[in-house]
Formats: C-alpha cells, structure tokens, sequence
C-alpha cells in the first residue's frame, strides 16, 4: 500500500510564491474603473503563476498532492463586482490542468467555513451555492471539474443538531447535479463528529474526508479505525484512493489549532491504523509549514521499520 502526502496552497521554500495575493472590497471601491480592473488582472495572474511555480516544485520534490488556494481569484464572488475571471485567463487555466495531468497530480479545493449548507438563512445558501459555483467554474477552466474534489465541512448546529442536518440535505440538492458529485465531506472540529458526517455522506452518495485533528477533539463513543471501511467505501463510486487530514495540536491549551509540524507521536496512532486495514490512501498535512512539515514527516516515517519512502512525499509500507 501508499500513503501520499501533500500539503495546502503555499510552498513556503519558494520566494514571494503566494496563491492568495487578494484586494479588499473597500479598496476596490476607492479606485476609478481602470485601476480596478487591472488590479483584479494583475493580483489574479500573479496567483495563477505562483499556483503553477508551485506545481512545478511538487513535482521537483515528488509531491503529488495539493491543496491549491481558494482565493486564486480576489473578489470573484462579490456582489458587487462579479467580473469574469475565466476569460483573460484561459490559457492560464489550462495550462495549470494540462500540468495536473500530465504528471498524474491531484489537486482540490477547500472553500472557507462560510460555505455551508445548514443555515435556516436563505441567503447564506445562497451564498454557499455562489461559492461553490465559483470554485467548481475555475476547475472547468482547468479541465479538472470532473477529476478535483471541492472539500466542505458540514456547517453550523443553530441550536438544534437534528434540525441542521435535515437542513443539510435539503439545501445541498439545491446544487448542481455536478457540483455536487465533486464535493466531499468532512468532520469537523467543534460541531459534527466523524460518524455524523459519515452518516451524511453516505446518505447523499458524496465521499468523506476523514481529518483525525478534527476526531482527536471531537469524538463521542467513536472508534475511528471501526470506520474506516465505511470511508472508504465512500470514496468507491469515484475510483480513487481516500483522502484523509492530518495536524497536530499546537499545545495542550490550543488542542484545535494546527502546530508548525505535525508530531510523529500524535500521527502515529492514525498511520498505524491505516496500515492495518491495509489499503492506499492520500494524506493531506494541515500543519502551519506546509511542504516542509509534509516533507520532514514523510522522511521521519520513512526511517521507521516496515516504512519505505518511494517519493518525496510518498511512502510504501
């Protein structure tokens, strides 16, 4: 079996290599007509070009999985700006697909915690429909829409847990057909447990992301490893391998935030389960230095008996 791992938006071993160089509203609307626009233009296209020096650099290290950013294109979702991102940038969208391909990568997205589908607010569906359209248009322009995933958490409770998950499935139908078998699940770190995200998924016939940070401070009565042929099975209509979350607590006081690296301690309960049940999987390492957390992991694993690394961010066991 593999276990690949990967890590989120920004290659911190690049120089000046941000994805998510963005403008606020209140900026925008200071300046005349031109200077706008060619601020969007100019902040979109350096975000695009970083997104493929990243690419580059995964590939040059053998990381084969990434998170690229979701504020690749700044504003594209306001109301008050709705301006087309897709066409002065075509061939830049293909070419970061083309490249995703042609080395086999794979590559998602997650869009913030605002985009959620349990609100008894109409318009905050709405808005979820808005983003994730957004996010699933930029795929299209890659020619990844029917490959990448588009990852959410389930949302919010509003005082009454049973309520918001009936809303859930109400409000997600209200999705493209399309979009909709992009987007995977995954638990979270305050409100909806793995076996209550699970159960979702499988109701809705969408993949689970199962992140074991979010578990470790979430649990009830749950035993992770007895769900992971249930996962898996999520993920069978789609042909390819699981994706799971990885980070540790930053200290014992800040047991919910991210640590710069992830501890080999704390990860090893998780690995060695996955191990057991004996089948591939794409790891994802939320940790706050990214490739270098990602990379320093896999090569502390890779030193561990019965662990061979094969790649810079794989390892055979």
């Amino acid at each position: 079996m593999i276990l690949r791992f990967g890590y989120v938006s920004t290659a911190l071993a690049l120089w000046e290599a941000s994805p998510s160089r963005t403008l606020t509203f209140t900026n925008w609307n200071k300046q005349e007509e031109e200077e706008r626009s060619n601020k969007l233009l100019y902040l979109t296209e350096q975000n695009l070009k970083n997104t493929l020096r990243v690419l580059h650099y995964n590939i040059a290290h053998g990381i084969e999985l990434y998170r690229m950013s979701s504020s690749l294109v700044p504003l594209a979702t306001h109301p008050d700006v709705k301006w087309d991102f897709i066409t002065p940038f075509k061939e830049l969208f293909k070419e970061i697909g083309s490249l995703v391909q042609k080395h086999n990568l794979r590559v998602s997205f997650h869009p913030n915690q605002f985009t959620l589908f349990t609100s008894p607010q109409e318009h905050i569906t709405a808005n979820a429909i808005i983003d994730m359209t957004y996010h699933y248009n930029m795929l299209a322009a890659m020619g990844l829409h029917k490959d990448a995933n588009i990852n959410i958490h389930v949302g919010g409770m509003y005082g009454n847990k049973l309520e918001a998950m009936t809303r859930f499935h109400k409000n997600f139908v209200k999705l493209d057909k399309e979009i909709r078998m992009q987007t995977t699940l995954e638990n979270d770190d305050k409100t909806y447990t793995a076996e209550e995200t699970l159960q979702i998924c499988e109701q809705q016939n969408i993949p689970m992301v199962f992140d074991y940070h979010h578990y470790w401070v979430n649990r009830q009565d749950e035993n992770f490893e007895e769900l992971l042929e249930r996962i898996f099975a999520t993920w069978e209509r789609t042909g390819k391998v699981p994706k799971f979350h990885l980070s540790s607590p930053k200290s014992e006081k800040l047991i919910r935030a991210h640590a710069d690296y992830v501890d080999i301690d704390f990860a090893l309960p998780f690995i060695q389960a996955l191990k057991a049940f004996g089948k591939s999987a794409d790891i994802m390492i939320e940790a706050k230095l990214k490739d270098q957390a990602a990379l320093r992991l896999v090569e502390q694993l890779g030193k561990l008996r019965g662990y061979k690394r094969v790649n810079g961010g794989a390892i055979e066991i």
